[in-house]
């Protein structure tokens, strides 16, 4: 085989590879204006962007959290935008660490405009703590929040979506759902669990007209780690620079109005160099271990500094 014969046959290669990709983002769209959206955690940080890019949009958004006069400020904020619009917004409350409770919350929400066409899952906490200090009651409470939580939740809408055989469920994971690292493995294990879960929904639901896209996103510039949880179940309180330098949420937002449009069964909205490790995660894991390593020694650092 000749070297020209060689650069036609990769030519031809790159040139399928890129047909396919073109075909996979330029489907038909679907148009969300009108469309009923609950989104958790909508009271500050991505949940609150996601309520404005959606509601700019021409959707009905359903704000759905634990801090109801949080939610009132968000909504009254919105309606000043669209005054026209201000009966396309509802506030309902909700505790996605009352499991129990989150059956009748679906149902409330339903009811609100008679059905939900999207379901954003993003309210969730984060975590910092060493394995060995970290109480299995804080391991509890953040798998409860950022898992089964959010799979009550879907789990008590997903009845009405199969009625209508139509719907969108987004999953907000997380870069750190695909690669663990230190001093985070309670929110690590709950991103990894959302993964798993909504992988397995997707393929079930692959012939239902509901589609399921999971959004992993890097660093946000949100409150995130300052309300996360210690090892004790103390707050952390500290704005990490990584989080102050992430990506601002409105662009994570947009870019989840954009998935929902074109049916994306995944996102990754992070910066390269994350979304570059989770590709040599799979090809050279070896690799990852070592940096990542190297990587825990700073962390041990700030870990100290902050207990």
């Amino acid at each position: 085989m000749t070297f020209d014969s060689l650069l036609v046959g990769a030519g031809g290669t790159a040139s399928l590879l890129y047909l396919i990709y073109w075909l996979l983002n330029n489907r038909k769209k679907t148009d969300v204006t009108g469309k009923v959206v609950l989104i958790t955690g909508a009271g500050s940080g991505l949940g609150k962007a996601c309520a404005e890019v959606f509601f700019k949009h021409g959707c009905k958004v359903i704000l759905a959290g634990r801090n109801v006069q949080q939610l009132q400020e968000v909504k009254s904020s919105l309606a000043d935008q669209l005054p026209k619009h201000k009966s396309h917004l509802a506030v309902l409350q909700v505790d996605l660490a009352d499991v129990s409770s989150l059956e009748k919350k679906g149902d409330e929400a339903v009811d609100i405009f008679g059905h939900v066409d999207i379901l954003i899952n993003n309210a969730g906490i984060s975590y910092r703590g060493s394995i060995q200090d970290t109480d299995i009651d804080v391991h509890m409470k953040v798998m409860t929040v950022n898992y089964f939580g959010q799979i009550a939740l879907t789990k008590a809408i997903l009845p009405h979506m199969q009625q209508s055989r139509s719907g969108h469920i987004v999953a907000v994971s997380s870069v750190q759902g695909r690669i663990s690292q230190a001093y985070r493995s309670a929110y690590a294990v709950s991103k990894h669990a959302i993964q798993a879960y909504f992988d397995c929904l997707r393929a079930e639901m692959s012939s239902s007209g509901i589609h399921v896209c999971v959004v992993s996103p890097g660093y946000i510039q949100t409150n995130l780690s300052r309300n996360a949880v210690c090892a004790d179940g103390s707050n952390y309180g500290v704005l990490d620079k990584t989080t102050a330098e992430g990506l601002p949420p409105e662009k994570v937002a947009s870019l989840i109005l954009k998935a929902v449009e074109s049916h994306q069964p995944e996102i990754i909205p992070a910066k390269f160099i994350y979304r570059l490790v989770i590709i040599l995660r799979a090809l050279f894991p070896r690799l990852v271990f070592w940096i990542l390593a190297k990587r825990a020694k700073k962390q041990r650092k700030d870990y100290i500094k902050s207990t």
